[in-house]
């Protein structure tokens, strides 16, 4: 096998993983809005899971005071005010096998990073990161010289 900078072992989550690196792995196949969403909501309501049911409730109108677009814009406002900090965090483009891995790494390093976050912000923080690109673009997200945030492809 080829020298590769690139981790490409595949893993099954452990046993006694924490549940929030599932919580994680589910949450980074959501679509941006949802993504969004819950990071709006996440200011209210600071665990994971709960915050991701709310935003289904809301999204099928079973909550009438929360709208889908009023937390999509408080999720983008969120995420613009934190993408500075976020990519000043610097995680650096490290390929994985194991989705895991690359979750824990990078809740390991936003965490320090964005002091004083709780559980649900930075689950959909991180998720967010993972999915910058997409959420960058829906957002309109810039850096200090005013064009959209670019991903590096290292």
């Amino acid at each position: 096998m080829p020298d590769t900078p690139h981790d490409t072992e595949f893993t099954l989550p452990a046993l006694d993983d924490p549940a929030s690196t599932e919580t994680g792995v589910i949450l980074m196949g959501l679509d941006v809005e949802r993504l969004l969403a819950g990071l709006g909501l996440a200011t209210l309501a600071d665990d994971p899971a709960v915050v991701a049911l709310v935003v289904d409730r809301v999204r099928h109108g079973a909550l009438r005071h929360l709208t889908p677009e009023g937390l999509v814009e408080a999720g983008a406002r969120r995420w613009r005010s934190l993408r500075p900090a976020v990519a000043e965090a610097a995680l650096d483009p490290v390929a994985s096998g194991s989705l895991r891995r690359s979750w824990e790494r990078a809740t390991r390093v936003l965490a320090a990073s964005l002091d004083g976050t709780g559980p649900a912000s930075l689950a959909y923080v991180t998720a967010c990161w993972f999915r910058r690109e997409d959420v960058d673009e829906y957002t309109g997200a810039t850096g200090s010289d005013g064009e959209l945030y670019r991903v590096s492809r290292g």
